[in-house]
């Protein structure tokens, strides 16, 4: 299936959020599975990577901070239960925070309660409307209840705050050619996803190639008709 999280299959973990919402690269995520994300004062001052825009959560005390890494620590566990916990709790006492929301929508989708990860997720992005990260996420809870045009908006929306995020790119032209059969849109934002892969991607040059070989669904019509 063409599923920009399919590509990038990782675990729940790797997509945490830290407590500022900074939004990090999958590199950068690779790298922290030892060590959650740490919301340090260099981290706030520094531009995020993935959505271009300086984290605006305040940073949290040590405490928020030690309920935080015992709620990663938790969920790297297995223990989602303790780490739901851990991460409601912190919601509960920092209302503000959009971290432990983002990252109850994706705990929610991976057990398959979409519902309640729309809900988290739209919580999030409430909090911190800045964040590309949380729209895209949010993008692929809708696309996964079938709310086609709230996904289309989500995935815009973080595209429109950062027109270099290429998983939003990819995740909208699949969007586009699997879902709302537009293949010309579909078309457009793989070869822009592939203008942002130095690396490239066999599997959208290959979907490109498709796409540029199709026939439109009228001169297919015309073609049964012949025979």
């Amino acid at each position: 299936m063409r599923f920009a999280e399919g590509l990038w299959r990782m675990a729940v973990v790797a997509l945490m959020f830290g407590m500022t919402g900074c939004a990090w690269t999958n590199a950068q995520l690779k790298s922290l599975m030892g060590a959650p994300a740490s919301a340090s004062a260099s981290t706030a001052s520094t531009t995020s990577q993935t959505d271009g825009r300086v984290p605006t959560e305040a940073l949290p005390s040590a405490a928020e901070q030690r309920a935080f890494d015992e709620a990663t620590r938790a969920l790297r566990a297995g223990n989602t239960a303790q780490a739901e916990r851990g991460f409601r709790a912190l919601a509960r006492a920092n209302p503000a925070l959009a971290g432990p929301h983002a990252n109850l929508g994706l705990m929610q989708r991976q057990a398959g309660k979409l519902a309640e990860s729309a809900q988290e997720l739209e919580l999030a992005v409430k909090l911190s409307p800045n964040q590309a990260l949380y729209l895209n996420q949010l993008g692929i809870t809708y696309r996964q209840q079938g709310q086609f045009d709230k996904a289309r908006e989500a995935y815009e929306k973080a595209i429109a705050l950062n027109d270099r995020y290429a998983e939003a790119i990819l995740n909208l032209g699949i969007l586009y050619d699997l879902y709302l059969a537009e293949p010309g849109r579909a078309l457009t934002q793989y070869e822009r996803y592939l203008a942002l892969t130095p690396s490239g991607d066999a599997t959208v040059k290959k979907w490109v190639a498709e796409l540029k070989n199709r026939k439109p669904a009228s001169s297919q019509a015309a073609g049964k008709d012949k025979s």
